[in-house]
This record gives C-alpha cells, structure tokens and sequence, in this order.
C-alpha cells in the first residue's frame, strides 16, 4: 500500500513535466520559464518532506497517506481551470508540490515493519514507487491526445480511491515510538547529526539526479533530438523505469556489501557516462545507451544511500531524518532543470550541464568511498561494516550512537 500511494502521488507531482513542451507553445514560454514551471513542483515537494516526515513520526503512516493522498486532488484538478494561464499554472504547480512529500511518510512506515539487515530491499522496494515518474512520462502525454483533460481527471479519481483503501488498509506498527518533543525539537535533533548531511549530499546527487531528468529529459529530448511529444515522453519513461528496477537492487546489494561501497560504484558509473553524453552521441545507440546507464548508477545510488539512512538512524527519528534526506535529494532535483534551460538558452548546449553532473557524481564516489565507508557507530553513525547480517547489527548499533547524538 505505501509503494502504490507513492506512486500515485509521484504521478500526480510529475503532471506538468510530460505536457512541458506543449505548454511551453501554447503558452510561448522561454526556455528558462519552461523550466521554472516543471521545476517548481520539485522543489515545494521536497522542502515539504521536511515538515510531513515529522509529522508522520508523530502521527503516523495511517493518517498522514490518505490525508496528503485527498489534498494532493486538489492542485490535479486546479490544472483543468488554469492551464492557459502561465502565472496560474505556476501557483497550481507550487501546491501540486504537495505530491512529493509521501516519501516521507512512506520510509518511516516500512523501515518500522522490518529488521535491519532487511531494511535495504524494503525500503528499495518501496522506492519503486518513484515509478510513478514513468507512468507519467508515459500515459499523461497519451491521455492528452484524446482529451487534454483525461489526465487530471484519471489522476484525481485514482487518489480518491487510494485515500479511501489506505484509510483502511495502512497500520502503524503498534509499537512504534511515538515522540512527544516539539516538532522544532525533532527537526533540530535531526539536523545536529552530521551524518544526516553526508546523506543529503549523497542522496541530492543520486536521487536528484533522478527527479532532474525526470521532469527535464522530455525536454531535453524534444529540444536537441527533435522528437515529438510522446516519443519523448515514452523515452523518458524508460529512463525513469530503469531507475525503479535498479533502486531495490542498490538496497539489496547494500544488506550483503557495504553500502558505501555500493553507492561509490554507482556515482563513479554516472559519472564516466555523463562525459560521454556531454560529447553529443547519436540518439540511437549512444545516447540512449548513455543515459539508460546513467539511470541505472542514480537508482542504485537512491537504494544504497537510504540503506544507510535505515540503519544510522534512531526508530523514533527516521520521518524527521527522511524528511531532510528526502527534501536535500528533491532539492537536488530542482536545480538542474533550471540550470539545463539556462545553459541551452545561453550556448545552444547542453553538454555544459552534463559535465557538471559528472563531476557532481565524481565528488559523490569519492567521499562515499573515503569518508562514508570508514564511518563506525563508536565515531559516527554508519552501516557497521560487512554483509547482511553484520551490517543489520551494525545498524543497531549506530541507531544507539545515532540517539547519543
């Protein structure tokens, strides 16, 4: 229940991206205002992580998915009365931000209803949820073809039914930890665990990266490889389901290896990759080889970095350390569209944003690999060393240290 409400509200957060370039000309957008549009979704969704993850440590799972699921219709169906309007569509974009918060609703719930050294596969298959990216890409522009307004209506209906099945099918484990500090109090915690910013950096390259070419690659596509709407969007759908089906696996490759290591291998991946699509391949393979790679490196990076996060992290602050986790990876999600646009309306290409993007990721593998592998729960908080077993106790462990803090 909580993998399919995240990948609904993600479908529902990822809207505007697909139909980008078409409002970019009925609307005579810049390149840079066509950005903005599908960036800003990606931003309120991530800042509010924040605040929801803190608020599902308090009141759990069981309120927080049908509550955000019911409102998240709201901007849905506001996209019907608003679409010809530029200003509008931006003050329903900042509310549609609401769709992206569900992460931190969802991590908090799984990581409670599994021991440590399974924690990596389940929250990696939670994190399939951001397949809703890739149902986006690749139904919305489809439904529009036969009525501009079926995709919002589709939408809408599907979260109704989800807010009223998660009413009664979500439970919170009965034991869990419920905190009775201030919400200002958890978050400060929360943020005084240095280890909490080693993963925002981590998790804003892998899962950022992610989100970028999710709400940009159509874009992208369309703009410097010519192809038409749904092509685009049916591509960028491919990268998005590659990033789903590799996200469990960098969880599961992280309960037997450290997930250090894991998340080193992956961004070095991306990175190596990133310099070839720089040089501008031919779509058809190179590219697409390219960027398919590159997909599979970033989603394996957001199934080992939140391996970590599971296991460093005391059960009673994992929504309000998600929810910063969470906002810094959606944070980093935003800014590269808006950079991708600037740099394509200023030089005429994109190669400059994808050599920045290898040097992000280059900076990631390194310091996971110097920094983040050598990290133990007596220093600071870290996976313990070794495989499934070893490392679930080296969770336990740090979740200790984690509490000292």
């Amino acid at each position: 229940m909580a993998t399919i409400g995240f990948g609904l509200t993600f479908w529902a957060w990822s809207l505007i991206a697909p139909l980008g370039p078409h409002f970019g000309e009925t609307l005579k957008l810049s390149s840079f205002q066509q950005s903005l549009l599908v960036a800003i979704p990606v931003l309120v969704g991530s800042l509010g992580r924040i605040p929801v993850g803190a608020l599902t440590d308090r009141y759990g799972a069981k309120l927080m998915f049908p509550l955000v699921s019911a409102l998240t219709i709201i901007p849905v169906l506001l996209l019907i009365l608003v679409k010809d309007s530029y200003g509008l569509m931006l003050a329903v974009a900042f509310l549609l931000g609401l769709g992206g918060t569900t992460f931190a609703i969802g991590i908090p719930l799984v990581n409670s209803w599994f021991p440590p050294a399974k924690r990596g596969l389940a929250l990696g298959v939670f994190g399939m949820g951001m397949g809703g990216v890739a149902l986006s890409g690749y139904f919305t522009p489809r439904m529009a073809k036969h009525s501009e307004n079926l995709p919002f209506i589709v939408v809408a209906c599907a979260l109704a039914a989800y807010a009223l099945l998660a009413v009664l099918l979500i439970s919170d484990r009965p034991d869990r930890p419920v905190p009775a500090a201030s919400l200002a109090a958890r978050l400060g915690r929360a943020g005084r665990l240095r280890v909490t910013w080693e993963l925002s950096a981590l998790y804003a390259i892998g899962f950022g990266g992610i989100v970028a070419f999710g709400v940009y690659l159509p874009t992208y596509l369309k703009t410097w490889y010519e192809l038409d709407q749904t092509d685009a969007g049916t591509k960028a759908a491919g990268f998005a389901l590659v990033t789903v089906v590799f996200r469990p696996l960098g969880g599961w490759f992280s309960d037997r290896i450290h997930p250090a290591i894991v998340t080193a291998l992956a961004l070095g991946t991306v990175a190596l990759l990133a310099i070839v699509q720089a040089f501008d391949p031919p779509l058809n393979p190179g590219g697409t080889i390219a960027l398919l790679i590159m997909a599979a490196g970033l989603g394996t990076t957001s199934g080992s970095v939140f391996a970590l996060v599971s296991q460093v992290t005391p059960q009673a602050q994992v929504g309000s350390v998600t929810g910063i986790v969470g906002a810094m990876g959606g944070l980093g999600g935003f800014v590269p569209p808006l950079v991708m646009g600037a740099i394509y309306s200023a030089k005429g290409s994109y190669s400059i944003g994808f050599m920045l993007l290898s040097d992000l990721a280059l900076a990631g593998c390194v310091y996971a690999y110097g920094r983040m592998r050598t990290l133990r729960p007596e220093g600071e908080p870290t996976a313990g060393g070794g495989g499934g077993k070893s490392t679930g106790g080296g969770g336990r462990k740090g979740g200790g240290a984690a509490a000292r803090a």
